[in-house]
């Protein structure tokens, strides 16, 4: 049994976000473990997650749930818990990024690319979509890749780098439809073979290593959802490597989940399960970073997007369930369930955010002018 003050606890803060146990509304939360309130008592955000994967409680509109949460703030009315103290002293000592490289490659990108064709569009784009035009989830990531092709001023003959390139669809998009060549770097060995099995001739190529690695000149660099693993003791050398890459009169665009406040550390359900020493950055470290290196041209916020981008790998995602199902199995369903719609929900309580940052070596010539 719980005790009565952890039940009581979560009872209150729930009803502070019109949320309520095993009541009617599809959002409210069914309770089937009654150890669930002193596991949120003493893990906070961890235990609400790990719970949810063991069963312990259930919504309907687990999306909603969540939302409803985060716009009562309800995780910052948590105690202290240990999972937290301990993601706040490892950010603080450790350079888990540089340290553990290829981490995220292996426990997240590499997990199964039966589960990445099935839960995203036809290009394998794990990223934000661009919904102002489009109503499918193929046609709005077309719509986000031919959005950064028009923001850098993509031509043919140009030689550009995309770091985190995923399964090369930026790259392909970009040769196919703008006569450009390029190289990708991943981290993830399942990344790289499938983007190169796919390429169809075209001339692009995408390499398994380390950006801090790479030599060059190329005309535009483009980072697509890859800062947000770089850890906030890496921004300054992100942004010097990427100076050094660049040709005079090259861009940089940074496509990067944002964080409204500067941290040190990650989310350590997120850590724990998702994505293994992620973080994301705030605008005031994402300039003080580019200070001095680069010229900030223009900066696009579309954070608003990225939930509608979620429920649309959400709902691919559980339509595949059953072919999915028997590699896979019933906790991580639960666990990826749970991360996209904790996802979607943050976008929608704009907790978080998504950005394009166009970045100059030196400033353009005349001033740059913005596309949407």
């Amino acid at each position: 049994m719980p005790s009565s003050k952890s039940k009581a606890f979560v009872t209150d803060l729930l009803s502070r976000s019109n949320v309520s146990l095993d009541g009617a509304n599809p959002w409210d939360i069914q309770v089937h473990d009654d150890r669930f309130y002193d596991r949120v008592l003493s893990q906070g955000t961890l235990g609400v997650g790990e719970t949810y994967m063991e069963g312990w409680w259930d919504a309907d509109h687990l999306d909603e749930t969540l939302y409803r949460g985060l716009v009562g703030d309800i995780p910052a009315s948590l105690p202290l818990d240990p999972g937290l103290i301990w993601s706040i002293v490892r950010g603080k000592l450790f350079n888990m990024q540089r340290a553990r490289v290829s981490e995220v490659g292996e426990k997240h990108y590499d997990i199964g690319n039966d589960l990445y064709t099935r839960m995203l569009d036809k290009r394998m784009i794990y990223s934000c979509a661009y919904w102002e035009h489009a109503d499918t989830l193929d046609a709005a990531q077309e719509a986000k890749l031919d959005l950064i092709c028009r923001k850098v001023g993509l031509m043919p003959g140009m030689r550009i780098l995309d770091i985190g390139s995923g399964w090369g669809g930026f790259l392909k998009f970009a040769a196919e439809r703008y006569g450009v060549e390029g190289i990708g770097i991943t981290v993830s060995k399942e990344q790289a073979a499938y983007a190169n099995a796919n390429r169809d001739g075209l001339p692009i190529e995408t390499k398994l290593m380390d950006y801090q690695s790479l030599d060059g000149q190329f005309d535009r660099i483009i980072s697509i959802g890859m800062f947000e693993h770089v850890g906030y003791k890496n921004y300054r050398p992100f942004m010097e490597k990427a100076r050094s890459l660049l040709r005079p009169g090259g861009l940089l665009l940074l496509h990067t989940i944002g964080g409204n406040v500067s941290t040190t550390h990650g989310d350590p359900w997120t850590e724990k399960y998702i994505f293994p020493n992620g973080m994301l950055p705030s605008a005031r470290q994402i300039a003080a970073a580019s200070e001095g290196l680069f010229v900030m041209e223009d900066w696009h916020n579309f954070g608003a997007y990225y939930d509608k981008t979620l429920m649309a790998w959400h709902a691919n995602f559980e339509a595949a369930w059953p072919e999915l199902k028997d590699r896979y199995g019933e906790r991580f369903h639960r666990m990826w369930r749970y991360y996209l719609l904790l996802c979607a929900a943050l976008f929608r309580a704009r907790k978080i955010q998504l950005w394009q940052v166009v970045f100059s070596p030196n400033g353009v010539p005349g001033g740059y002018r913005s596309v949407r």
